[in-house]
């Protein structure tokens, strides 16, 4: 208590001393940081770094096509090919418009549903009789044609006008002439998505007469791609504030008679996100911004049909066969026409086919999506595999860290797949595998420092008062020492040398000194070798106990052996050296605190409590019975195959209770059959001296101290000494325990 400036007493309150994280929590927190740090870098660099990291991903889901392709089907598209044959037959491209509308002809008459160009023609023929005769007048050459001759353009208009034609056209931002009016609307339900959409600033379109009499008109370019590879294709675009659509779906209007197109789109105005698209019958699912993915299968069973070959009679009733009820798409694969593509399953695909491909996938209904919930489903992802990982990592050794990193990258792998093989979902494996990778390459070698440092720390501590073997176990599996203390059941054992003060003044310090170093390197061997944890040695004496900091097994029954051990080596030594030197050793089991103990400055590995006490006394004992090996009753019976011999009841110092001492006397299949008749026969004398039966006691005593090799004689001759002492009968209030009045 102190006084304040007013007299008033003021309790000053004692500072809680802050608790001090072990070893093994600091290391868990370190790799826990250390990993939580690595996970949140990557996901934040990957949301970063979004359109280069899907480069990466791109070729993830490109290897899956390639891997498991669209199922072949009979496509309802075929292709009509301007390839090298048809231009060696038919002249050099670009033919002809009468050309071209021979083409639409022939092919509307096999049977074609629809027809769609993959081509612009946006200049006029220049093989027009009126531009043939202007040309050649340019040049001097006078000239009359027949103003009757037919037009190509216009009977390419007309070919358009009677059929079931979508012209093409090729959106682009590298002009600014405005794309013709587009043929069909669209209707919406829900928010207009059209700040979603891909906006170009022009296009190059077909010739006014050519767009005029078209019913249908689609755009076929592709947006740029980062590596050129075409995975997605928008269906819808705009220009302006007018919507477009794709050629492919666009001959799917034609080929269905359907006068427009519904989207459907989620969000407000501002943010609305497009769903998916109807175009006659058919639903399609898209992305947010109006894109298809492209499933492709390679279209194994499509029909190719040569250009020249509809100019051949005798193949119009194959032809026929390949045309009907199908939608037409004219193209090129002519190298040298440059309409090649590269997409996820081959190099060089004709742009034509890519089309064919979309139209072929929406009307067998087997579609690849990407919500717009699969990044945030990647980054839970990512983060649950990174988190799992750091739990393990913080808890396991590395061994089963790395394990478990392995594991968790081929779970992600592999739902990826099922994902998209089972679900057609596309799911980036690449992001938590790199997460998981972050936080192994980050967390793992801190993790290694501290084990490393850990175990260095453990073998340090433990290396010189351990076995290697338990050592080892203890820098394995640190989490058995617990730092500060803690309560444990212990086997403990204290040992001297009998008369080791007077033996002591007889030697000068060197002598004594090398008398201890070997006196104690037996000994410490055999402890050693039994599992014991050796406390300390305070002079001739050693302190050495069982059951920490690791768990041992049946540490009594160890404890008892290592005595007998130590025994027999002291009695080697003494053969060996020509000395006569004895030892007593006191056991005890019970509960005790164990751990650390000491100063800020200086502290050791140690054991407390009335158990560790009670130890000390039952070593003192053995002076006065003269035996080299005395343990309590908690020792005894915890033990098998080991025979011992109540010594005596005593009430030691510090100890209100009698504590019941036995005398180790060995392995009961090691002993001979005289000592085991001593043991009876002395069983017999102490039952009779606890009983009172002091004449009887007198007896037996006698006719042991007549034994011939008797082990306890030094026990039976300090009750030869009592018994003298008292009366012919026990005392009033007799119970036949010894009260000590020394340690």
């Amino acid at each position: 208590m102190t006084a304040s400036a007013q007299g008033r007493p003021t309790t000053v309150q004692p500072r809680t001393p802050r608790r001090r994280l072990s070893s093994s929590q600091r290391r868990k927190l370190g790799v826990m940081l250390m990993g939580a740090a690595a996970l949140v870098a990557v996901i934040t660099a990957h949301a970063a770094l979004a359109p280069q990291a899907f480069r990466l991903t791109a070729l993830v889901f490109d290897a899956y096509q390639v891997i498991k392709p669209r199922a072949a089907t009979d496509p309802p598209v075929a292709v009509i090919d301007i390839d090298e044959a048809s231009i060696g037959k038919l002249g050099q491209w670009p033919w002809s418009r009468g050309t071209v509308a021979e083409i639409v002809t022939r092919a509307s008459g096999l049977g074609a549903a629809a027809i769609g160009f993959d081509i612009v023609f946006s200049e006029p023929d220049r093989t027009a009789p009126a531009r043939l005769v202007e040309e050649m007048r340019r040049q001097g050459i006078a000239i009359e044609v027949d103003p009757d001759l037919p037009d190509p353009d216009a009977l390419l208009a007309g070919a358009v006008a009677s059929n079931a034609v979508a012209l093409g056209i090729a959106l682009s931002n590298e002009t600014s002439v405005a794309a013709s009016d587009p043929k069909a609307g669209f209707s919406f339900v829900g928010a207009d998505p059209r700040a979603r959409l891909l906006p170009y600033s022009g296009a190059l379109s077909n010739l006014p007469e050519l767009t005029e009499r078209a019913s249908a008109m689609g755009y076929f370019s592709f947006p740029p791609a980062a590596d050129n590879i075409i995975r997605t294709f928008p269906l819808v675009s705009k220009s302006g504030d007018k919507l477009y659509p794709a050629l492919s779906i666009e001959t799917l209007r034609i080929a269905q008679q359907a006068s427009s197109f519904l989207l459907r789109s989620a969000g407000s105005e501002d943010g609305a996100a497009i769903t998916d698209l109807r175009v006659g019958a058919l639903d399609v699912p898209l992305s947010a911004d109006g894109e298809i993915w492209i499933y492709y299968s390679g279209l194994p069973k499509m029909n190719v049909i040569s250009a020249a070959d509809l100019f051949d009679p005798t193949k119009a009733a194959m032809l026929m066969g390949q045309i009907q009820g199908r939608i037409l798409l004219v193209g090129t694969s002519a190298v040298g026409l440059r309409d090649i593509v590269a997409t996820p399953i081959d190099p060089a695909m004709a742009g034509v086919k890519v089309h064919a491909e979309i139209i072929d996938q929406i009307a067998s209904g087997v579609f690849l999506q990407r919500p717009d919930w699969m990044i945030g489903a990647e980054r839970a992802a990512a983060v649950a595999a990174g988190l799992v990982l750091l739990l393990v990592l913080a808890t396991a050794t590395p061994a089963l860290s790395v394990v478990t990193g392995l594991l968790l990258a081929i779970l992600v792998a592999g739902g990826s797949w099922v994902a998209f093989a089972k679900a057609l979902k596309l799911f980036d494996p690449l992001l938590p595998m790199a997460a998981l990778g972050a936080v192994l390459l980050t967390a793992l070698p801190l993790l290694l420092m501290l084990t490393h440092r850990e175990k260095r720390f453990v073998r340090e501590s433990f290396g010189r008062y351990l076995s290697p073997t338990l050592v080892e176990r203890l820098s394995e599996n640190p989490e058995g020492l617990t730092l500060g203390g803690e309560d444990r059941e212990l086997t403990i054992l204290f040992s001297d040398i009998r008369g080791f003060t007077a033996l002591s003044e007889k030697l000068t310090p060197a002598e004594l000194t090398g008398l201890l170093n070997n006196f104690l390197t037996p000994m410490t061997q055999v402890l050693l070798q039994r599992e014991a944890t050796i406390d300390k040695y305070i002079g001739d004496a050693v302190m050495a106990f069982w059951n920490a900091p690791l768990d041992i097994a049946d540490h009594p029954q160890k404890a008892c052996l290592a005595a007998l051990d130590m025994v027999s080596a002291l009695e080697r030594l003494n053969r060996e050296s020509g000395m006569a030197l004895k030892i007593g050793i006191g056991l005890n089991t019970g509960m005790a605190c164990v751990g650390n103990l000491g100063s800020d400055q200086r502290f050791s590995y140690s054991c407390i409590g009335d158990s560790v006490n009670l130890a000390s006394r039952v070593e003192g004992m053995t002076k006065l019975y003269d035996a080299s090996i005395l343990v309590t009753e908690d020792v005894r019976a915890r033990t098998t195959g080991l025979l011992f011999a109540e010594v005596d009841r005593v009430r030691v110092v510090g100890r209100r209770a009698p504590v019941t001492l036995f005398a180790l006397v060995g392995v009961a299949g090691e002993i001979s059959g005289r000592v085991a008749e001593l043991v009876q026969r002395h069983d017999d004398f102490i039952a009779a001296w606890q009983a009172g039966d002091l004449g009887v006691a007198r007896e037996r005593l006698q006719a042991l101290l007549s034994m011939p090799e008797n082990a306890l004689t030094g026990t039976h001759a300090l009750y030869g000494e009592r018994l003298a002492e008292l009366p012919e009968t026990a005392p009033e209030g007799w119970d036949g325990v010894f009260t000590a009045n020394s340690k």
